[in-house]
């Protein structure tokens, strides 16, 4: 399980990298995908018998790389998913757009519901029937003359929408091809799931991990992650 790459673990939690255009969880394409990894990797390590016991508490899409965090048992698992619940967990992303972003800190409130035929989700007037308020903070780091770095914080958590309330304001994402302009993915998307802060299952402790994409990568390599990623 040498792909895996563990920031953390004890009996009660697993915190991972899950890699950029790796799927959380199993879908229709049968790629390798995170939990069946991670169930892998304890199995492995710990000699256990049968299929391991790990929860999903949480998700990042498909193209989104960064921490995840899984549980090793059903009451940590229930523990954790009332945190994500309430928003007591703390995620931090890193969003790399196209354009310079001239408003350097902004929060960004809409309305947002997701189409189930163009499996797209669309911002929407806030009286529409299933319509959910979509809240987060971005905070500008730096920019190349072409592209931004952001730090975007999450207080809502709808599907996709740091990519539509970022393309909503005129800078999506690079390598966005569902909410952006481009044809083609040029590169990985602009999207790092790169701080998680939540507290312990059982001890109860404020824990915090810290990630940097690969800077060698586009497009990670065009800005200085480590500055605000350094573990």
């Amino acid at each position: 399980m040498e792909k895996l790459e563990v920031l953390y673990e004890d009996n009660q939690i697993v915190v991972v990298i899950k890699p950029q255009n790796v799927p959380t969880m199993a879908d229709e394409s049968k790629d390798e995908d995170m939990l069946s990894l991670v169930k892998a990797y304890i199995k492995e390590k710990y000699n256990k018998e049968g299929e391991a016991f790990i929860g999903l508490v949480h998700r990042l899409d498909r193209p989104t790389g960064g921490i995840m965090v899984f549980a090793r048992n059903s009451k940590s698992a229930k523990r954790l998913s009332d945190q994500f619940q309430t928003h007591s967990v703390e995620k931090t992303y890193y969003a790399v757009v196209n354009g310079v972003v001239k408003t350097r800190w902004a929060q960004l409130t809409n309305y947002v519901k997701k189409d189930e035929k163009e499996n797209i989700v669309k911002i929407v007037p806030m009286a529409e029937n299933g319509a959910k308020k979509a809240e987060l903070v971005y905070n500008y780091l730096e920019d190349n003359g072409k592209e931004s770095l952001l730090e975007v914080k999450i207080l809502t958590g709808r599907s996709h929408q740091i990519r539509l309330q970022l393309s909503n304001i005129g800078h999506s994402l690079v390598g966005d091809v569902k909410y952006g302009k481009e044809k083609g993915r040029t590169s990985n998307l602009g999207l790092w799931a790169g701080k998680l802060a939540f507290d312990h299952p059982t001890t109860k402790q404020r824990m915090v991990f810290i990630a940097c994409p690969d800077t060698n990568v586009s497009p990670w390599n065009k800005f200085r992650m480590e500055k605000y990623l350094s573990r």
